[in-house]
This record gives structure tokens, C-alpha cells and sequence, in this order.
């Protein structure tokens, strides 16, 4: 159901384990209930549970569209008769998502966007900063930090090393708990795991 005077862009964003995908799970979850068609996609390069499957670390899942970048999104999204269009991992798409989330909400979509705000070593994670600065609603989640409990806004990867996979647009590895960790302020090193 197309609604120009109504589409918005909805942002959740946080570190890892801040539960960004259960968040847009709930929206999605809604949306159904009330009645609206919703498509709900991740991006090919997240494949941990599976290809065509978007689950939080808590165990929910809803199956989904899987598409290898932001022209395949607008590919198989745009011109549809959609209420919302929903997207995980959306740091993984790069800074052309911001181009293709425009042009949905500009179709009457409503776009609600889940991914990291910020990289392992404390730097902005594009898209979302951009996104989150047009954005109608904004949701920063934090993690709890491994360390002291502390509210988390950032993700530490717990071995140095290089990149490994090279589809991916940043310094970022997939990886969940076996690669990184939710960390404080005080407790945030930027690099490899420290414990101080």
C-alpha cells in the first residue's frame, strides 16, 4: 500500500548484540499484524543462519529476501505494492543503500533500516550515519559490555588480523560471538581484546 504523504525512513542502529535485528523483527512482526505488506531483506554476505533468514541472536527468525546489493534491493522491491520495506545488516550494502532507501521512500515506502552505526576500531559505519541523519525516526541501541556490565556502544573484535573477506565494503569481518565483543566506553580499545 503505497503512501507518499506517509513513507518514512525508520533507523535501528547500535553495536553488536544490541539487538538491532530482534528490534526490526518486532516492527516487521507488527506491520503484519496490522495488515501491511512488508518484504523483508538481508544482504547475500550474511549467510551465518543460513541464506534466506533474518534471526536475532536470541533465536528469532522470519525468512527473507536475500539480495547481493542496493540495485538488487530496488530491483525487487521498488514499484511493488509495499507497505514497508525492511532491511538487516544494511552496513553491509555500503553508501549506495542511502541512494535506493531515497528512492523507496520517494515511491511511498516506508524503509526501516537495522545495522551497525560503528566499525570494530570506534569509527562511523557508513551508511548509517547518513542514513540516521534523514531519518524520521532514529532507535541507537546499546549492548551490555562484556567487561563490567556497562551500557555498550561499541563492538570489539577479539583477535587482531586482517580483513579476510574481501566482498565486504569495510574493515569488518561476519562473525558473531566467536569474533567479537560488546564493549563500553572505558572498555573499548579500538583493536584486539583487552580486559584493563
Amino acid at each position: 500500500m503505497h503512501t507518499p504523504d506517509r513513507a518514512r525512513l525508520q533507523v535501528v542502529t547500535g553495536p553488536m548484540f544490541a539487538g538491532k535485528s530482534e528490534e526490526l523483527l518486532r516492527r516487521v512482526r507488527r506491520a503484519r499484524i496490522a495488515g501491511l505488506t512488508v518484504e523483508l531483506v538481508n544482504h547475500a554476505l550474511d549467510d551465518r543462519r543460513g541464506t534466506g533468514m533474518v534471526s536475532s541472536h536470541s533465536g528469532l527468525s522470519i525468512s527473507s529476501r536475500t539480495v547481493a546489493d542496493a540495485t538488487a534491493l530496488v530491483d525487487a522491491t521498488l514499484g511493488r505494492d509495499l507497505g514497508i520495506v525492511a532491511i538487516d545488516e544494511a552496513q553491509f550494502f555500503g553508501p549506495a543503500l542511502v541512494g535506493a532507501v531515497e528512492e523507496l521512500v520517494a515511491d511511498g515506502v516506508t524503509v526501516i533500516v537495522a545495522g551497525l552505526c560503528v566499525t570494530f576500531d570506534g569509527r562511523p559505519f557508513e551508511p548509517l550515519p547518513a542514513l540516521m541523519a534523514t531519518a524520521e525516526d532514529v532507535l541507537k541501541l546499546t549492548a551490555v559490555c562484556a567487561v563490567c556490565g556497562a551500557d555498550a556502544a561499541f563492538h570489539q573484535r577479539l583477535a587482531p588480523g586482517e580483513v579476510v573477506d574481501a566482498r565486504l565494503p569495510t574493515p569488518e569481518q561476519v562473525g558473531g560471538v566467536e569474533s567479537y565483543q560488546a564493549r563500553c566506553r572505558r572498555h573499548f580499545t579500538g583493536g584486539a581484546l583487552s580486559t584493563r
